[in-house]
C-alpha cells in the first residue's frame, strides 16, 4: 500500500484513474467539481485509456454515460446536488436498464435557497430510484467504496452511487492508504457485459405496456434485494486486499448500550467521541452508521437493534412535510417500533459540534414529540 494526504475529491479521482472506465462523462457542479478537475488532469497526462466527455449539463452526462453503458463498457459519473436533480429523469432510467454505472455523488443541500454545503437532501430524493447507495465516513471509506461498488454493481447489473459529505470529507485533507493499480485491476476484474446494445439481437429503453411493465419492475426490485448477498460476499473479498472489515452497518459500543444513535455520514466519526466520554462516566450508549443504504438490510439492522432500549435517528436533510425522514422510517419498520425519535441536524452544512450529539443522547427518551430538530435558532 502507499500512504497520501489526500482531499476525499482526489481519492475518488485517483480511484476512478485506477478503475480507468472507458467513458466518463460529467458537468461541474460544487462541490464535486475537484474529482473531474482532478481526473481530467489524469486524462491529459495520457494516464487513463478511456474518453473523458465534456457535456453541456448533468442530464447530458447521465445520458452520455447511459448510452455507453448500454454499448457495453465501464462508464461513469459525478455530481453534486442541483446536478443530481437534473439528471434525475435519466438516472430511473439508468436504473431500470439494469447498467452497471458508477456514480460519485458529493452530498449538497438541495436548492433554495442556494447552497452549496452539505446536507443528504440530494441523494434522499434519489433513494427509491432503483440505485444502489453506499456511503463514506471518511476519506479512505469513499475511496474503498468506488471498488467495492463498482464490483457489486457489475455483478448484479444495477448502478450505484457512492456518497460523501461535501466540504466535510471531499475538501478535507486526510492520510489514507492507496492500493496498487494491479491489486485494484485483479480485485474489480475485466468486465464482461451481460447484455450489449450494439449486438442485433437485443432492444433496450422500448415502450413497455402494462402487459409487462409490472413484471419488469417487480425484476427489478428483486434484483435490489438479490444484492446483499452479493455485497456480503464482496465486502469479504475486499477485506483480503485492504485488511478491513465492511459491513451494511458500522457499529460502535453497540452490545451493551442502552442508548443508540443511528446516522448516516461523516458524523459517525464525531459521535464516536461523544460515545467514548459519556461511557468513561458510566452511561451505556452507542452508535450505529450507515454503509450501505440501499438496498436497506433491515434484517440485519434488525439483528443489531432489536433488543436496543432507546434509539435515536439523526437524518442530515428535512422531508419538510413528511413524518421524519427516509432512514427514521425505515428504522421504524424494520424494528414494528413507534418509540423511535428523530433529530434533524445540520441543514445546509451547519456545524455539528459535540453538544448537538450530547444533546440527542440526554434527550432521547424524554418528551412526546417523535420529530425533533437539534442545532438551530429558535
Amino acid at each position: 500500500m502507499i500512504k497520501r494526504v489526500i482531499t476525499g475529491n482526489e481519492a475518488v479521482a485517483y480511484a476512478m484513474k485506477q478503475i480507468d472506465p472507458e467513458v466518463v462523462a460529467a458537468y461541474p457542479i460544487t462541490p464535486q467539481t475537484q474529482i473531474i478537475e482532478k481526473y481530467a488532469e489524469y486524462y491529459a497526462k495520457g494516464e487513463v485509456s478511456g474518453e473523458l466527455i465534456d457535456v453541456e449539463s448533468e442530464h447530458s452526462a447521465m445520458s452520455a454515460v447511459v448510452g455507453a453503458a448500454g454499448a457495453g463498457v465501464r462508464a461513469m459519473t459525478a455530481t453534486s446536488s442541483q446536478g443530481l436533480a437534473l439528471m434525475l429523469e435519466i438516472v430511473y432510467i439508468a436504473a431500470a436498464m439494469r447498467l452497471p454505472i458508477l456514480m460519485p455523488v458529493v452530498n449538497r443541500a438541495l436548492s433554495g435557497p442556494i447552497n452549496i454545503h452539505c446536507d443528504h437532501s440530494d441523494t434522499m430524493m434519489a433513494a427509491n430510484s432503483g440505485w444502489l447507495q453506499f456511503y463514506s465516513e471518511n476519506n479512505q471509506d469513499v475511496y474503498d467504496n468506488c471498488f467495492i461498488a463498482l464490483k457489486v454493481a457489475e455483478r448484479v447489473n444495477l448502478p450505484v452511487m457512492v456518497c460523501q459529505d461535501g466540504f466535510i470529507t471531499s475538501h478535507s485533507i486526510e492520510d489514507i492508504s492507496l492500493y496498487k493499480d494491479n491489486v485494484i485491476k485483479k480485485f474489480i476484474g475485466e468486465y464482461k457485459p451481460k447484455y450489449n446494445l450494439l449486438k442485433k439481437e437485443i432492444t433496450m429503453g422500448p415502450f413497455d405496456m402494462f402487459d409487462y411493465y409490472f413484471e419488469h419492475k417487480r425484476k427489478q426490485a428483486q434484483a435490489m434485494f438479490d444484492s446483499v448477498k452479493v455485497i456480503e460476499s464482496t465486502f469479504k473479498e475486499f477485506s483480503l486486499i485492504s485488511g478491513r472489515r465492511y459491513d451494511f452497518f458500522e457499529e460502535y459500543k453497540l452490545k451493551d448500550a442502552e442508548k443508540v444513535i443511528v446516522m448516516i455520514g461523516s458524523t459517525y466519526g464525531s459521535a464516536r467521541d461523544v460515545v467514548d466520554s459519556l461511557r468513561n462516566n458510566g452511561e451505556l450508549v452507542g452508535i450505529l452508521g450507515i454503509r450501505v443504504f440501499r438496498p436497506f438490510n433491515f434484517k440485519l439492522l434488525k439483528k443489531k437493534l432489536e433488543k436496543i432500549r432507546n434509539i435515536a435517528v439523526m437524518e442530515r436533510y428535512d422531508p419538510l412535510s413528511g413524518f421524519g425522514g427516509i432512514l427514521f422510517n425505515e428504522i421504524r419498520s424494520s424494528l414494528s417500533r413507534n418509540d423511535i425519535v428523530e433529530y434533524i441536524y445540520g441543514l445546509g452544512g451547519r456545524d455539528v459540534d459535540d453538544s448537538q450529539i450530547l444533546k440527542v443522547f440526554k434527550e432521547m427518551n424524554n418528551g412526546k414529540e417523535l420529530i425533533r430538530y437539534v442545532g438551530v435558532r429558535e
